[in-house]
């Protein structure tokens, strides 16, 4: 009889899936992700695609509804390839910072890897998109489809009109920017009335290349017939005119730039605007993947305790779910360093232990949250307020740093040895944290380099500069391949200044 009652209460009991059994698992999913974990999602898009549906997905940037360029089918080969040689998997989803959050699944997948990762995706990464202040503060989950379907309408549109080649060349010179063309620290400038009249007009494919150029050189350039003082004068007096320093180079270009014509600024806007609403998500790798992995993690875990799931079925999950988590040492063929899932999902549940048995260790590091009886909360609160760098350095546990076996070491280049800087004590543990959190800051990652001066009324010379934090130069190469793309939107000459911080 009690064979019979648990047999009945189980969600499926074979591989292949249906539409049915989907809305069945997804609908006991939901009541565990909301009345349990107290999840605040966003409604839930689940739609099921092929291999190739996949793969095409995978070489636009994760963006299905994509403009079309080289590059992207340029991924599309070689991903293609290395999938169809047994070289490289595939994703079991893919999911969409939207609203509603729509979340791609496999088709190729059994019902359990449906299942697990409608959790891991409608629920986890629906619940950090909605919630966490990066994401709030600098996407517009109700408004991305509907850009993107403009992006890729107003891009093919251009393309008629002006040619392929004159579209290809303002799109590769604006992608060779496009980690420069972010605002990191603070929100855009708000357009000004006439720059929204002129948008607007470019939008509706009613503009006039000669007029609308003339408004947005008028608003932008805020052209004076004053005479320059002193140089230092001028330089300063310009650089306040210009907003200088300016770090969104491509935002600079767009709306300084002498030669761009009208489509071109707002091309330029358009791949601006898609990096600024992936930005987030570089930021928050390992938080949103500890997220979501946490939350497929628990609710698996409680739909077997509910007996909704066979012993087959959470075992094929669970296979899954540690393949995902795996962290293999320094030493192993498959270390590409620090696996972003297994160290999201190891300090989510290590908050989870410091909150139901905390140790003396714990009291001493986490005083604010050590036994605290409502994890839950303590987690969504972590999701909500953090991002990668802040995550780590408040939240990682000497326990952590132990069982990973974290530490630190000094590579100085006058040195022909390493040093390890850093072990397992007190200010060691202070320091590994503080190190491994940088190493997950943008700030550090990615080369600073901004506008800093430009005379609009003299030789139209642009000026950059890059500061260089700890000795680390642009490649060369690599350097003037953009710095010839930059010249191509700016029209005249552009030079770059390499200045020390140390």
């Amino acid at each position: 009889m009690q064979a019979a009652k648990a047999a009945s209460n189980v969600l499926f009991d074979g591989p292949e899936w249906t539409f049915e059994l989907l809305e069945k698992a997804r609908d006991v999913i939901e009541d565990i992700a909301l009345n349990d974990l107290g999840l605040n999602v966003y409604p839930n898009q689940i739609e099921i695609i092929s291999s190739e549906q996949m793969l095409d997905a995978y070489s636009c940037a994760g963006l299905p509804l994509m403009y079309q360029h080289w590059s992207f089918g340029k991924h599309f080969v070689r991903d293609d390839t290395l999938y169809r040689t047994g070289r490289q998997g595939l994703a079991y989803e893919i999911v969409i910072n939207s609203n509603p959050c729509i979340s791609y699944n496999m088709e190729e997948n059994t019902m359990a890897m449906q299942t697990l990762v409608m959790a891991h995706a409608a629920f986890g990464h629906n619940h950090f998109f909605k919630n966490n202040y990066l994401f709030l503060q600098w996407t517009d989950a109700a408004g991305i489809h509907d850009y993107l379907a403009f992006a890729k309408n107003y891009i093919a549109a251009c393309e008629e009109r002006y040619g392929l080649d004159a579209v290809e060349d303002i799109l590769d010179a604006a992608h060779s920017l496009q980690s420069q063309g972010v605002f990191r620290y603070g929100r855009p400038p708000q357009p000004t009335v006439a720059e929204k009249e002129a948008m607007q007009r470019v939008r509706e494919g009613y503009e006039s290349s000669q007029t609308l150029l003339d408004l947005w050189t008028d608003s932008t350039m805020r052209r004076e017939d004053e005479d320059d003082g002193p140089e230092d004068l001028a330089i300063s007096a310009r650089q306040r005119e210009l907003n200088l320093p300016q770090e969104n180079i491509l935002y600079f270009l767009e709306k300084n730039s002498p030669i761009l014509h009208a489509w071109q600024r707002e091309i330029l806007r358009i791949v601006r605007t898609l990096a600024q609403y992936l930005y987030p998500q570089k930021q928050t790798k390992v938080m949103n993947e500890g997220c979501a992995t946490f939350v497929h993690y628990y609710i698996i875990n409680k739909l077997f305790e509910q007996g909704r799931l066979t012993q087959g079925a959470f075992m094929e999950m669970m296979h899954s779910h540690t393949n995902v988590v795996l962290q293999p040492d320094y030493d192993d063929q498959r270390y590409g360093g620090i696996n972003p899932y297994a160290l999201g999902f190891a300090m989510m549940t290590d908050i989870r232990r410091i909150c139901q048995s905390p140790t003396a260790e714990d009291r001493e590091w986490f005083p604010d949250i050590a036994g605290d009886p409502n994890w839950r909360r303590v987690l969504r609160e972590a999701w909500a307020n953090y991002r990668d760098e802040s995550f780590i350095q408040q939240f990682l546990s000497p326990h952590l740093i132990r069982k990973f076996k974290l530490f630190t070491l000094t590579n100085d280049a006058e040195n022909p040895n390493l040093l390890v800087s850093q072990i397992h004590n007190r200010a060691g543990y202070r320091d590994i944290r503080r190190e491994l959190a940088r190493s997950y800051d943008l700030a550090y990652l990615e080369p600073d380099i901004q506008v800093t001066d430009v005379d609009l009324r003299g030789d139209r010379e642009l000026k950059l500069t890059h500061l260089v934090r700890n000795g680390i130069h642009l490649d060369p190469d690599n350097r003037d391949e953009v710095l010839k793309h930059a010249r191509r939107l700016w029209g005249y000459g552009v030079v770059m200044n390499a200045v020390d911080d140390g």
